[in-house]
């Protein structure tokens, strides 16, 4: 079976905005950095993968999610996307679209829940997986066929490679980050509990709730402060069973999904030239395009 890629865009959309000069602006004088630096990812990523079975997930609100339902203050030391950016997010999807590229997104779920219903989608119908970001968090959706790929470094993990990198097997991820907080997202962890010690919990516990459960065996393990981690875990359980709720993804939003195709569609050529007329790109980058078919 053919793999299906599933695309974390907001990433590779902010890396453009912050990598490209601004001086890329269409003919109102806004700027379009963002949506021309995606529009190479985008290239770059057809050009190598040839991919016929591809979804592109956006974050369709940049400032909530159903997480801040649950905590008001997840993601809250990141600054507000000025509306410059806004409008590029727009156009980096009607790009994506016009290149006959599926895009995903919801008012209520993030990028993240969007890929993990995907993933569990067609995974269950026998294609393998790869995951396109950058995003740790993505890589607790990683099973056996799959691969996360940060493709701006060339990094691909599969399940092994992300046991050597994070000291815990995908499965283990979320409860990972919930025992050592995010900062990243704004998410507390247990003041204290770093990596290695995360792992090392995880490694004889295999997840939380068995954590929980036998929380009087910590103390007797062979890690570097036990007594004083055992104290941690117990005046600090909340935070870590909060943490826990932030850090899953959601693997069946169905409401947004009721229609999963990823198989990649014609190229609009004419709605491309449009498009590109407008933002003022030049014909190489259309021309890479349209080589894209």
């Amino acid at each position: 079976m053919q793999p299906v890629y599933l695309v974390d865009a907001s990433i590779y959309v902010f890396r453009a905005w912050f990598s490209i000069p601004d001086e890329f602006v269409n003919s109102q004088g806004e700027p379009t950095n963002a949506v021309y630096g995606f529009t190479g990812f985008l290239c770059s990523l057809l050009e190598r993968t040839r991919a016929q079975h591809i979804g592109i997930a956006f974050d369709e609100s940049l400032e909530t999610s159903y997480r801040n339902e649950i905590y008001p203050q997840y993601k809250a030391n990141r600054d507000p996307a000025p509306e410059e950016l806004k409008r590029q997010f727009k156009w980096a999807r009607e790009v994506a679209e016009t290149m006959g590229l599926r895009c995903f997104s919801d008012s209520r779920y993030e990028a993240d829940d969007l890929i993990g219903t995907l993933a569990s989608h067609w995974r269950d119908r026998g294609h393998p997986v790869c995951i396109i970001s950058s995003d740790k968090d993505l890589t607790q959706l990683i099973e056996k066929n799959d691969t996360w790929w940060d493709f701006t470094r060339d990094r691909k993990l599969n399940p092994a490679k992300i046991k050597d990198k994070f000291g815990v097997f995908p499965e283990q991820i979320a409860d990972f980050l919930a025992l050592t907080g995010d900062s990243v997202d704004n998410i507390p962890g247990i003041p204290g509990v770093g990596p290695k010690s995360a792992a090392a919990l995880l490694s004889h516990f295999e997840n939380l709730e068995a954590l929980w459960e036998r929380m009087d065996e910590v103390q007797h393990l062979s890690i570097r402060g036990a007594k004083t981690l055992h104290k941690k875990l117990h005046d600090h359980r909340d935070a870590a069973e909060l943490a826990r709720r932030l850090t899953g993804i959601e693997t069946e939003v169905h409401s947004t999904l009721e229609s999963p195709g990823v198989t990649r569609g014609e190229t609009d050529e004419a709605c491309l030239n449009r498009l590109f007329d407008e933002m003022n790109f030049g014909q190489m980058l259309r021309r890479r395009c349209l080589r894209c078919k």
